[in-house]
């Protein structure tokens, strides 16, 4: 796709595949219960920074930052250092930070460090849990939550980079 590039039929490739996507976005937003889009981060990759998204979040690397995502997913062997706010958290590898979620899962193999707001939490053996677990009705309101935060994000760097 890079190597080739005639005039016309490169930018005929681009409309064609933006269409593309405008035809699945309308799909999809036509269906109230399509499912949202899956991330996802490698074992060989490192993060540094803030995640806000929306659907599908699986961590396989290292993450150092708050994750916000409606259903979040921690791989064995992964790491995240920093809060984590979501409907849904299951955790298989070693989380450092304040848990904020719905509904929290941790496996066998996971490690946390720092207190869990739930309001299901589900502890498999030999699992290891240092911190303090404190149970809420609604921990989180996720149609207002990432959205919010998104926004208020994106505003952050508009204002940021338009001052001196």
């Amino acid at each position: 796709m890079f190597g080739k590039s005639k005039g016309n039929g490169a930018n005929n490739r681009d409309s064609s595949s933006a269409q593309e996507v405008k035809r699945s976005g309308v799909t999809y937003s036509a269906s109230p219960a399509a499912p949202e889009g899956t991330s996802s981060i490698s074992s060989g990759l490192s993060i540094v920074g803030k995640i806000v998204g929306e659907g599908t979040l699986e961590i396989f690397g290292h993450v150092k930052g708050e994750v916000h995502a409606s259903i979040v997913q921690i791989g064995d062997g992964a790491q995240v250092e920093g809060d984590i706010v979501a409907e849904e958290l299951t955790i298989g590898g070693r989380v450092t930070g304040t848990i904020h979620a719905n509904r929290v899962k941790l496996n066998s193999t996971a490690v946390v460090e720092g207190d869990i707001y739930h309001r299901s939490l589900a502890i498999e053996e030999n699992a290891r849990f240092e911190g303090m677990s404190r149970r809420h009705e609604n921990v989180i309101d996720t149609p207002s939550l990432i959205p919010a935060k998104r926004s208020a994000a994106q505003a952050i760097d508009v204002n940021g980079s338009g001052e001196s």
